[in-house]
């Protein structure tokens, strides 16, 4: 059995757990959007060193569900939340929710917006100083997603978006997110940027290349990412990774104890960690 070592003050915390003395953290509702385009290509950010969760690892983009992503003012195309939220296990006020934060998250760490002035259309461009001001106020939560796509006379477009996967953070952590993966292609003629907030580095990769790059200790990957990669470097063209026919499986790396020591372990050929 592989895994990931957990070392000094996670180390006891896991035998704590695992011993009933100590409660995990509640995880938290959050969504992650793999952007795509043609090549295959994927748009990571490597987040910054000061981070307090996954301090320097090349990330998509994502985040916690804001409490205001629930709001029914939203205007909305595509499948409904409730149907977002089946997909998902989860309620249809979590299924709008996780759906208005991926479409957020995206906005805010790439510069990409889901979104258009009709059900048929989507933001052409989204690099004017107006835009960025938008952004910034989102990203300080000064201004909501719903007031935000309203001012704007936008529709969030969540028949841009794809259901891939849903992983929960292991127990052990002190910051614990329940995260459901989407993916979805770079809109024509929309263009990412470097936003920086809480990345130091963005760039375009073929999956493939990520993965080889992990492998190789250039870039470090988290098991979610590095599995996501894996199953899209099997796909040659965006049109099939959005294509795919997807059971959504949840995955939780458990704790255990390996030889003496405590691990991290997703299933007895996961072994990442000694990458």
């Amino acid at each position: 059995m592989g895994g990931i070592p957990l070392p000094g003050e996670l180390g006891l915390r896991a035998r704590d757990i695992l011993a009933g003395r100590v409660e995990p953290v509640p995880a938290r509702d959050a969504a992650t959007v793999v952007v795509l385009r043609e090549g295959v290509e994927v748009y990571l950010l490597r987040r910054k060193a000061s981070m307090a969760f996954a301090a320097g690892a090349y990330v998509f983009p994502g985040g916690s569900v804001d409490p205001r992503d629930t709001d029914h003012a939203v205007a909305w195309a595509g499948p409904p939340p409730a149907e977002w939220g089946e997909i998902f296990g989860a309620d249809e006020k979590t299924g709008r929710g996780l759906v208005c934060a991926a479409v957020r998250e995206t906005f805010e760490e790439s510069g990409v917006l889901l979104a258009g002035p009709s059900p048929e259309s989507v933001v052409a461009d989204t690099t004017g100083d107006d835009w960025e001001a938008d952004r910034l106020a989102l990203i300080d939560r000064s201004l909501s997603f719903a007031d935000f796509l309203g001012r704007r006379g936008l529709v969030l477009r969540s028949d841009l978006l794809r259901p891939w996967t849903h992983w929960i953070t292991p127990e052990v952590e002190h910051k614990r997110f329940d995260t459901r993966f989407f993916v979805a292609a770079l809109p024509p003629g929309q263009r990412t940027r470097d936003v920086g907030g809480e990345a130091d580095q963005v760039a375009w990769v073929r999956p493939a290349d990520a993965i080889e790059q992990a492998r190789s200790g250039q870039i470090f990957l988290m098991p979610p990412t590095y599995r996501t990669l894996s199953e899209l470097s099997a796909y040659a063209k965006v049109d099939d990774v959005l294509g795919a026919a997807r059971e959504i499986v949840t995955f939780m790396p458990r704790i255990a104890e390996v030889d003496g020591e405590m691990h991290i372990v997703l299933d007895d050929d996961y072994r990442y960690g000694a990458a």
